[in-house]
């Protein structure tokens, strides 16, 4: 009897253990995954199973790229109670949820212990690993609703299609949180998480102190983020609903595999595999430099990574502790020059141009309000401080009003957003009359340096002209000059004398032996005395060798 109930549990074991082998995407409710076994997604870009990271011995339960050489796990199930042998399984409990055992049978971590996003009832769940790396536990047959996803609680990974932020109706927050090292998948000394109170923004924290702020989302970018532009890689989005906030990307090419990462050291950053390398190539990084360090300057202050030092104060504003600000220690910020004076209605705004708009946690907003009502409405609030555009597309819409100090400002080359900040007015004026003396100088300077072109031109143009002109002379005298040369030439050649045989021949008494001066290579040279035709000249006769027995004077 004990025999016939042994085998068939033996069967189901087996096939339960065969199936798992065949790594296919699923794991049913009465099946287990155990250390050395992994289910696959069905495309075949992600892997779950049992690892251990670095030069660690520890086990966890994990889910990395399948298709790439080099191991890189984007989520850790137990990743602050690890396993310490290769005695782990991991079972779908019949409430759906997810639970990890150790060799003693002891529960190391479950899904149960994180809140749903999801309300759906419970029905033969099943586990299933998906090509978006999303681990989820759902109804068998039912493919929408998923009692409890991965997705939900991230690790130190962004990836594509994830919503990273705040679910309003759920309360779930999906946020970053870095390794304690590259060894230890533990929870790490960062985290990159949104807060929703004012305009939303991502804070990157060490040990829960603020350590980096996005800025809000001003339609294009975070106003934190001057690089984040569009690109041939992915498209990136921002959502802010009633019931959520949130910000996602899609690959603009699916083969493309790519992920942002908040890494140990605090640094966030996005890679990008390079197949014909086999490795991660790095891409970008929230933080630029220096300057994207939270509230350097203080209050009012504004950094300038450009600038040195750094720190200076918004215009209207001074270092509330010059010696402190002199010697490099900026925190303690800056306060106004002049004071405000709210109840006499003469405070007005002076726009601040290409900022990183300051931290929106005490900010209020209406995103349909346009820019001269919210100037208004922030007039008849004394504590409001500043306002900008919610959104700048399309020439601006929407308002925030700041209320309270003005924090963590700091000023880019392109890609900033415009801040009107109230100040006294008598500072406006000030800085009025400032800025059209500084339109005027430019103008003079324009203007000078038109007329001083205009001169320069006019001075070179007269020299080229009388260079020319120059030149073009001398060439018509040189001209001259070759012309009357030609013309004596040629009448010295028509005063030569042109002598018949017979005069030659009696001349050199019919080219006597006496008369004869020598032979050449072209006939005989005689010697001529002919007063009456040479004017008692003597001249020598060579009498060539041409066929026309004609001669050559000389």
């Amino acid at each position: 009897m004990e025999a016939t109930i042994v085998l068939p549990l033996l069967l189901i074991s087996l096939f339960s253990t065969i199936l798992v082998a065949q790594a296919t995407d699923i794991l049913a409710a009465n099946q287990t995954l155990k250390d050395g076994d992994t289910i696959v997604s069905q495309g075949g870009s992600f892997e779950v199973g049992f690892f251990s990271p670095g030069g660690s011995r520890n086990r966890y339960l994990g889910i990395w790229y399948k298709k790439i050489s080099l191991q890189t796990v984007v989520w850790v199930a137990n990743r602050d109670s690890p396993l310490y042998d290769l005695s782990g399984t991991l079972k779908v409990s019949g409430n759906g949820s997810l639970c990890l055992f150790n060799g003693q049978n002891y529960l190391i971590w479950s899904s149960s212990s994180s809140p749903s996003s999801q309300k759906t009832s419970v029905r033969n769940p099943i586990v299933q690993i998906l090509d978006t790396s999303n681990l989820v536990v759902r109804n068998s047959g039912d493919d929408q609703d998923y009692i409890w996803q991965s997705l939900d609680y991230p690790g130190d990974m962004f990836l594509p299609g994830m919503k990273y932020g705040i679910n309003f109706v759920t309360g779930i927050n999906r946020f970053l949180t870095s390794w304690r090292s590259l060894d230890d998948p533990s929870t790490g000394n960062y985290t990159n998480k949104m807060d929703p109170n004012g305009v939303p923004q991502f804070f990157l924290k060490r040990n829960s102190v603020d350590y980096f702020r996005t800025g809000p989302w001003n339609g294009l970018r975070f106003t934190g983020m001057p690089h984040l532009k569009p690109n041939p890689i992915y498209r990136y989005e921002f959502v802010f609903t009633e019931e959520e906030a949130y910000y996602t990307y899609k690959l603009e090419n699916p083969s493309v595999i790519t992920r942002m990462q908040l890494n140990p050291n605090g640094a966030l950053q996005r890679y990008t595999w390079v197949e014909s390398l086999q490795s991660w190539n790095f891409y970008l990084s929230a933080m630029m430099d220096s300057c994207d360090l939270y509230t350097l300057c203080g209050s009012y202050g504004s950094c300038n990574i450009n600038d040195s030092p750094a720190c200076r104060c918004l215009k209207g504003f001074v270092a509330k502790s010059p010696e402190a600000w002199v010697a490099g220690d900026w925190s303690e910020g800056c306060v106004r020059r002049v004071k405000l004076d709210c109840g006499k209605g003469e405070d007005d705004f002076l726009k601040i141009p290409k900022l990183k708009l300051p931290d929106t946690r005490t900010s209020w907003y209406d995103k349909n309000m346009d820019l001269s009502e919210c100037k208004k409405v922030c007039l008849r609030n004394c504590t409001c401080s500043a306002y900008s555009p919610f959104d700048i597309r399309d020439g601006g819409k929407g308002c925030i009003l700041w209320f309270g100090d003005l924090i963590d400002i700091r000023e880019y080359n392109e890609n900033g957003q415009d801040l009107y900040v109230r100040l006294a007015s008598s500072e406006i004026d000030k800085y009025n009359i400032h800025y059209m003396k500084g339109k005027i100088r430019m103008l003079l300077i324009i203007v000078l340096s038109t007329a001083l072109f205009l001169i320069c031109l006019c001075i070179g143009l007269t020299v080229f002209n009388m260079k020319k002109k120059k030149l073009a002379t001398k060439e018509t005298v040189q001209r001259e000059s070759l012309r009357v040369s030609s013309r004596k030439q040629e009448e010295e050649d028509l005063e030569l004398p042109f002598l018949d045989l017979d005069t030659i021949s009696e001349a050199t008494s019919g080219f006597s032996d006496g008369n004869k001066l020598g032979q050449g290579g072209f006939g005989p040279v005689f010697k001529v005395t002919n007063h009456s035709i040479l004017s008692n000249s003597q001249i020598l006769l060579k009498k060539t060798k041409h066929v026309s027995g004609g001669f050559d004077v000389e």
